[in-house]
């Protein structure tokens, strides 16, 4: 290709891998020939923001799924982004760069840095929202501070706020050329060495058509009686569309304007509301981490430092492995292994099982999940496990201490979730699914179960730990 006499504008894609309703990439067409490209930034992020295992195979196959949709024109570059653009922007004498913001702490500062740097060369940089329905900036309390209880914040902060963005059409990629110097997508090399994620391609649909079927089917089959459904891990009223938003397949705009379409006399209101502000949840999460860097790592609630955190190894190791004998826990932690994904109603009973029974500190559930959820997201990820373990922004309190097998009788009442997942006890009777210990010794044996051999004994006792958790979080509690 011999752009000698032609100028480009270039569209830096990272986390909106989408042709419709995408803003920078909408600007950068307008102006004439473009290149899209993507950089595999594995050079600027620190080794805590590396993405997770399974994060990096969505990626590869989300970007394999874009550039089919672009008639395999997507430009893709591995290294240091400041440098390859520079490189493309000598070689195609490009007047524009266009992208859409990212709002990662190391993404922050590495932007504005390129940004910064380029516009000192002349060029003209213009940067986007494409992923959040508000800017952090603009949903603050009144004195201007930001919100740190999501209630008021969704309610006073993003209701009271500019209506959120109408989506874009899709345009026309004719204008979108290819760099000669782009790599083959698996010279990115990011599936992972060890291949426990064969069954993944099985269970989900990746990229944006994928996205849209995903909202479409959620619509049609799961937003009624969303509010209550949502909460019993075997029902199909989970949208599942986390991993698509997280990789911007689809945009919460799309999200919202479609759901704003709705017939309320079709769906109950109830129902609309609550998945909205649940989308109102994940703004939340960004607002919070916007004004607080280093969420994903420190306690938002410094009294928190001085908790008793302890951590056995081995109780670690069963947590991560589903093998902790307490069935509703092991179930969803199966789930996140062999899925990818994990029901949120189970990520609250786990989340809590780790930092309230076990008291093991969040930061080692939030790598876990770093690692192993498709859907890993820094401000999600972060804000939830602060939530779980009280230390963060409108938290679960204290004394709120889930248990584990009334969460199951409640939650999975016939067992089919949990039995899924852990089938060695598919033949329990319901009664004693999720408490095999007390149940009597012919019940076990006519289940094929046996304690200690093909399903463990529970690793803590449920009251002794809860009671060795009031008293740690009495502690600090007192000492604050």
């Amino acid at each position: 290709m011999n752009n000698n006499n032609t100028n480009f504008s270039i569209c830096w894609l990272r986390q909106d891998l989408r042709l419709t309703d995408n803003p920078a990439l909408s600007k950068a067409i307008e102006q004439g020939n473009v290149l899209v490209v993507y950089i595999y930034d594995d050079v600027n992020c620190d080794k805590y923001s590396m993405m997770g295992e399974a994060s990096k195979w969505w990626l590869h196959h989300s970007l394999k799924s874009l550039n089919i949709s672009m008639g395999n024109n997507l430009s893709i570059f591995r290294g240091d982004p400041q440098s390859i653009l520079g490189e493309l922007c000598e070689e195609h004498k490009v007047d524009n760069i266009f992208w859409n913001r990212c709002y990662e702490p190391w993404r922050i500062n590495r932007d504005i840095n390129i940004k910064k740097h380029f516009q000192e060369y002349g060029l003209n940089v213009e940067t986007f929202n494409s992923s959040l329905l508000w800017e952090p900036w603009e949903v603050h309390k009144e004195d201007k501070t930001p919100y740190l209880v999501f209630t008021p914040f969704y309610k006073r902060g993003c209701m009271n706020a500019s209506p959120p963005r109408y989506p874009l059409t899709r345009p026309d990629i004719g204008r979108v050329k290819k760099s000669n110097q782009s790599l083959n997508i698996e010279e990115l090399k990011l599936l992972p060495k060890v291949k426990w994620y064969e069954n993944f391609k099985n269970i989900w649909g990746v990229g944006e058509n994928s996205a849209q079927e995903r909202l479409q089917s959620f619509i049609s089959d799961g937003l009624s009686n969303y509010k209550e459904g949502r909460n019993f891990p075997s029902k199909i009223n989970c949208s599942r569309l986390s991993p698509h938003l997280h990789f911007g397949e689809i945009s919460p705009n799309q999200i919202w304007y479609e759901i704003d379409r709705i017939n309320d006399s079709e769906y109950p209101e109830k129902d609309l509301y609550h998945f909205k502000s649940e989308i109102g949840w994940r703004e939340f999460s960004y607002n919070l981490l916007y004004f607080n860097q280093q969420l994903p790592k420190q306690n938002l609630y410094k009294k928190f430092d001085n908790f008793p955190w302890k951590l056995e190894k081995n109780h670690l190791v069963s947590w991560q492995k589903g093998t902790t004998g307490y069935p509703i826990v092991d179930a969803g932690m199966r789930e996140l292994w062999q899925t990818g994904y994990m029901h949120n109603r189970l990520r609250m009973v786990v989340g809590s099982f780790l930092v309230k029974n076990l008291l093991i500190h969040w930061n080692h559930g939030e790598r876990w999940f770093w690692d192993c959820l498709l859907d890993a997201d820094m401000a999600s990820n972060s804000a939830s496990w602060q939530w779980v373990a009280g230390s963060g922004a409108d938290a679960a309190p204290y004394f709120r201490i889930f248990n584990p097998i009334m969460q199951g009788q409640k939650f999975d009442p016939d067992g089919f979730y949990t039995k899924k997942y852990v089938p060695e006890l598919k033949n329990m009777p319901i009664k004693y699914l999720f408490n095999p210990w007390e149940a009597p010794e012919e019940v076990l044996s006519e289940a094929g179960v046996i304690l200690g051999d093909n399903y463990p004994h529970p690793i803590v006792d449920m009251q002794e730990s809860r009671d060795l958790a009031l008293m740690a979080f009495d502690k600090i509690r007192i000492k604050s």
